[in-house]
């Protein structure tokens, strides 16, 4: 009996893949028989030790550049599988945000998705097969006070990859959203006591996520068991986004 989504004889690229939930997926699409690129614009170590575990490969580039996400794609060789994991937060209320702040979330989180999907898609659809996830957030689809610039970005990936979906789905590639909401990562080990027993009031299982339920959702959706499945968002928030 094939095991339930089986990467086995697949290759995946996965961005920001060197600590939190990019780790986590890049092991488990490993697990599943995946051979792992580690994309990563710091923590080289960490990255290095991540290829390790994998027995993959870990490549530094800075995807916000349209050339260093055509290079990192072209260099993590022929994809059956790529995944936008990279992301960062500027936080800060509206009339106090700077034009950076503004710009290096919406080129980090948004704009690389663009340029790593531009460049892996014409060889997906040469090959007439492949399988996008591109992670966003919660605050994508309901808000967040002080992350207009991160709520944007992360909305922004769902639209873009509803769209991707449609123009790539007649080529056999399948494009999804994962969504994670408060999950156990060094961003959330910041949090105060006091916004944290707010966010686990808001969540109905009561309780943080793992980065590993996100890697679980992310390695489903690549896998051909989801075969039938694309431009879907799918929520991995323990309840808080519905």
């Amino acid at each position: 009996m094939t095991e339930f989504a089986s990467l086995e004889g697949k290759n995946a690229l996965v961005t920001g893949g060197s600590r939190g939930i990019g780790r986590a997926i890049a092991l488990e699409l490993a697990k599943a028989g995946a051979s792992v690129v580690v994309g990563y614009r710091s923590g080289k170590d960490e990255a290095e030790a991540v290829a390790q575990e994998t027995s993959g490969r870990a490549l530094a580039a800075d995807i916000s550049s349209p050339e260093e996400a055509a290079r990192l794609v072209e260099e993590a060789g022929e994809l059956d599988i790529l995944v936008n994991n990279a992301g960062l937060t500027r936080d800060g209320l509206l009339a106090r945000m700077s034009d950076a702040d503004w710009r290096d979330v919406i080129e980090t989180n948004l704009s690389s998705v663009f340029y790593t999907c531009r460049a892996a898609a014409r060889p997906m659809m040469k090959r007439r097969g492949g399988a996008i996830v591109n992670v966003s957030s919660v605050v994508g689809l309901h808000g967040n006070p002080g992350q207009t610039n991160y709520s944007a970005s992360k909305a922004g990936v769902i639209g873009f990859t509803k769209a991707l979906a449609r123009e790539l789905g007649s080529r056999g590639i399948r494009a999804n959203v994962v969504a994670p909401g408060y999950i156990k990562t060094r961003l959330t080990d910041e949090i105060s006591e006091e916004m944290r027993t707010l966010m686990l009031a808001n969540t109905p299982l009561g309780r943080l996520g793992d980065p590993e339920n996100v890697a679980g959702a992310v390695r489903f959706l690549c896998s051909d068991d989801a075969a039938f499945i694309t431009g879907e968002v799918l929520l991995v928030d323990g309840g808080l986004g519905m």
